[in-house]
């Protein structure tokens, strides 16, 4: 591969000061070179393809470390790469992360250019490049398989919602990929202009998983297709989970009309749409909506003890603190497990908690236009497994997509199936497209989701006034750390921000939520 690299570093100049002779006074660093300095080396090795000096700025590089490099190099017949370096933020004493870009020339195929994060960490006193296969491309988790490949179906453009060509190089192009090959098939569309040359697609298998595409070359004008999502929105995403203290992903919508609006999404494998995970405390608002259909108020008086024992289940709330006596909003604003878990133990049954999930879209498909997970409720057996589902915990599983069309429902007042694109394209694919329903007791979910935001585990965060939502750390076993959720609307924009392995949602997802939020608006 031959390389031209162009490297340019915001804040490298940290430890220079300018006399007023003219002259440049470096003063030196303890423990070796600052994170700014070592991110504009390792960028710069990069740049020249020189994989050698590169290791010896990254902590425990991996013994196939060059070649995972080559491999994409060759799949895809790149002929130069371009390394633009963005903002270095420090995440910590001993963190930090740079935004950089990469701009890939591909023999015969045009630039694939894509935004990413080089985090780096201090190990054993000097600071180092963290690497992993996402620093090689955003998600990536194994080794990677590339190649290029073409697309049997007729030529397709995908616009934004207003027209416009959609934004490229960010976590959004698998998703269109996939559309892509989907709506190219139909020749049936009544905008469909003479076939132009056959498209190529960069396709990508991480590990042994299926072979997705992550960038889909135009083979010409082609047909033109609006999708739903909206430059602005995508754009505030993509940068709230470039910041993100790890893998993380935001799905944002429009309530009213089930429009996605953006996704982000930094997991991999359109994990924000394929992905299942516990949504911990987030699924809280399906238990008190089941809770408010039983004939609970939301000043209805509820315990919260630090710990409680329920169908011989010993519940522990979150950070270990008792609220004691209070209502049921409070106890859902302070994420009280106990509280929930033993309500619905005592009134709510596996199948009045089960009908309040279905009511949410759990178990049943969910078809954006792209492949999506359903949501997974599988009916408690037992006591035990009922008080876990109520918390979000168990066998209960949602994607960052599903809790988003769930917050969508709470500021609607209406379920309404997700989609990229208008319904009729949709259903021409052959995925059903489930109707829309009210969602009973909404005007109380409302009041308690903005009560977690005013007083609860989301105050103080920097949300924007109006902002409602539920947070969420869910456990994900002993060994492993707790992911971060997030969910919320205000106005007429729901959204989910999850971040895998984040620990803390009130520490972790409401921050970048709020950093969604504030770009968005």
């Amino acid at each position: 591969m031959r390389s031209r690299g162009l490297v340019v570093l915001a804040g490298v100049n940290s430890l220079v000061l300018v006399a007023g002779t003219g002259a440049a006074l470096v003063f030196p660093q303890r423990g070796g070179p600052g994170p700014e300095k070592v991110a504009a080396d390792y960028l710069a090795a990069w740049s020249d393809g020189s994989f050698t000096r590169m290791e010896k700025l990254v902590a425990n590089a991996p013994e196939n470390f060059a070649s995972q490099h080559r491999s994409l190099s060759r799949g895809l017949l790149v002929t130069s790469i371009d390394l633009r370096a963005g903002r270095l933020t420090r995440t910590g004493p001993d963190h930090a992360q740079l935004d950089f870009t990469v701009h890939r020339e591909l023999s015969g195929h045009g630039t694939w250019s894509f935004r990413s994060v080089l985090r780096l960490g201090k190990v054993d006193g000097r600071w180092r490049v963290l690497w992993s296969p996402a620093t090689l491309y955003p998600g990536l988790k194994g080794v990677g398989t590339w190649r290029m490949s073409q697309i049997e179906v007729p030529a397709l453009a995908l616009t934004d919602r207003d027209g416009k060509a959609l934004p490229e190089g960010g976590s959004l192009e698998p998703y269109v990929g996939e559309l892509v090959e989907r709506l190219g098939a139909d020749e049936d569309e009544p905008d469909a202009e003479e076939d132009d040359p056959t498209p190529w697609a960069i396709e990508l298998q991480d590990g042994g998983g299926p072979v997705q595409r992550v960038k889909v070359f135009s083979g010409g004008k082609g047909r033109k297709i609006r999708t739903t999502v909206d430059r602005r929105m995508q754009a505030a995403a993509e940068r709230a989970v470039q910041d993100a203290p790890g893998e993380a992903a935001i799905v944002a919508l429009r309530p009213s009309t089930g429009e996605i609006l953006a996704v982000a999404d930094g997991l991999g494998g359109r994990g924000a749409f394929l992905g299942l995970y516990p949504p911990g405390s987030t699924f809280k608002v399906v238990t008190a909506a089941a809770l408010l259909g039983d004939g609970m108020s939301v000043a209805g008086g509820a315990d919260c003890p630090a710990t409680v024992v329920t169908a011989q289940r010993t519940i522990r709330n979150h950070d270990g603190k008792p609220v004691g006596r209070a209502s049921l909003r409070d106890a859902f604003a302070e994420s009280c497990n106990t509280t929930f878990a033993r309500l619905a133990v005592e009134r709510l049954k596996a199948d009045k908690l089960a009908a309040s999930a279905r009511g949410f879209g759990f178990g049943e498909p969910i078809t954006p236009g792209v492949a999506a997970s359903r949501g997974s409720f599988p009916e408690p057996e037992n006591g035990a497994e009922l008080a876990e589902a109520a918390i979000g915990q168990g066998r209960v599983q949602a994607s960052p997509l599903m809790m988003a069309v769930v917050a969508g429902a709470v500021a609607d007042g209406t379920w309404r199936s997700p989609r990229m694109v208008e319904t009729r394209l949709i259903r021409r694919t052959g995925d059903p497209v489930r109707p829309s329903h009210a969602v009973p007791n909404a005007a109380g979910l409302r009041v308690m989701m903005r009560a977690v935001v005013t007083g609860g585990t989301a105050a103080g965060a920097g949300l924007p006034s109006g902002t409602g939502g539920k947070t969420g750390t869910a456990e994900v076993g002993s060994e492993e750390p707790s992911h971060a959720w997030f969910i919320g609307y205000r106005g007429d924009l729901a959204f989910s921000v999850f971040v895998q392995g984040g620990g803390s949602g009130p520490k972790v997802a409401v921050p970048v939520a709020a950093a969604f939020l504030s770009r968005a608006r």
